[in-house]
């Protein structure tokens, strides 16, 4: 079924100034009869050191998930041009704005999005084989930073040893991944995600790109397909643990990926190694072991959804730019005539992002 920024975007085209897109329906419920929340998150971005033309882009949310649907999006680019570049065998919509030189860059873009707390039973297969293998091809492609060969092959071989089935596997390399790594809370933003080079090195610290980086790319290396879902928190979290979701209607720094696996017989399951690290650094002591007890079951196969993902996109060379890819499409990116813009430098570059819930 078509997306409805995608049949939207088909019949009015795109142009200068702002677009709004109209939901084809409002969900109230889930189809497995949970409660669907509503949520409108902003984005505001500001280049404070434009240098000729300069363009922003931003990630957008994923439009149609068993867990996610988007209801809309509103923007405007003050005195530049935008519009919504699609790569739908991607499943990466990204916003691209542009200003000529002596503009002040300036972008707003709202999303409203709806999403249910998402589940997979892994007590029984229920789902048959898909006919098809094909699309899975990207989530067991290696990238720059996911390696699938040398030592990560090796390491997940290790893990796996004696495994028979594919949740053997993935059970075992997330029971690795918890045991070995650590959250760094010195790592800036979420981490580059270079598994090969935390494997080499032993660095087995980071964030949330770098930990689950690394299950996703053991579990390919293993001949598991599965992926990273770059997103953001859009509201506290309902479990007990505070530290996984927002602590005000701010989500400026609230970037997180989570990960995926796709097991036969159960289809892609949810997974989150990383925040059960965070929940072992981040909650007060008096009641860390609990949370992390309860984080660790949890966290194979269900997911809390406080939070919205963009994409599952690597190695992006955003719509336009002049220079070469990134790694993974989770922050506000810029680019003036001088070169990109560090996305985590407030100096050179602004943004505020906030969330509010409808009821």
């Amino acid at each position: 079924m078509p997306s409805t920024r995608r049949e939207f975007l088909r019949r009015a085209g795109l142009g200068t100034g702002a677009l709004l897109l109209i939901p084809s329906r409002l969900r109230a419920q889930s189809p497995d009869g949970g409660s669907w929340r509503t949520f409108e998150i902003t984005t505001k971005v500001e280049v404070l050191e434009p240098v000729g033309r300069t363009r922003v882009w931003l990630p957008t949310p994923l439009v149609d998930t068993p867990y996610q649907r988007t209801l809309g999006d509103t923007y405007r680019a003050e005195n530049g041009f935008v519009e919504m570049v699609e790569r739908p065998t991607e499943s990466l919509d990204q916003l691209v704005a542009e200003w000529k030189e002596a503009v002040a860059p300036i972008l707003t873009m709202t999303s409203r999005v709806s999403t249910h707390d998402h589940a997979v039973d892994l007590a029984q297969p229920v789902i048959p084989p898909p006919p098809d293998l094909s699309a899975f091809t990207p989530f067991l492609r290696p990238t720059r930073f996911i390696r699938t060969d040398g030592i990560v092959k090796t390491t997940a071989d290790q893990i796996t040893k004696g495994a028979a089935t594919d949740l053997e596997r993935a059970r075992a390399i997330y029971e690795w991944v918890i045991d070995k790594t650590f959250r760094d809370p010195k790592t800036p933003g979420c981490g580059t995600g270079d598994i090969r080079f935390m494997l080499e090195t032993g660095t087995l610290g980071g964030k949330c790109a770098d930990i689950n980086g690394l299950f996703v790319g053991l579990s390919r290396a293993a001949g598991i397909p599965a992926r990273e879902v770059f997103g953001l928190r859009v509201a506290p979290s309902r479990r007990g643990a505070t530290s996984l979701g927002l602590s005000s209607a701010t989500a400026t720094r609230a970037q997180h990926c989570r990960a995926e696996v796709y097991l036969t017989g159960f289809g892609w399951v949810p997974i989150d190694p990383a925040d059960v690290r965070k929940v072992a650094v981040d909650e007060p002591a008096e009641r860390r072991d609990e949370q992390v007890r309860a984080a660790h079951l949890r966290l194979f196969g269900s997911w809390e959804m406080n939070w919205i993902g963009f994409n599952y996109a690597h190695d992006i060379v955003l719509a336009g730019a002049k220079r070469g890819s990134i790694p993974y499409f989770m922050y506000p990116q810029a680019e003036t005539s001088q070169g990109r813009v560090d996305s985590l430098d407030p100096d050179a570059f602004r943004y505020e992002i906030t969330v509010k819930e409808s009821t």
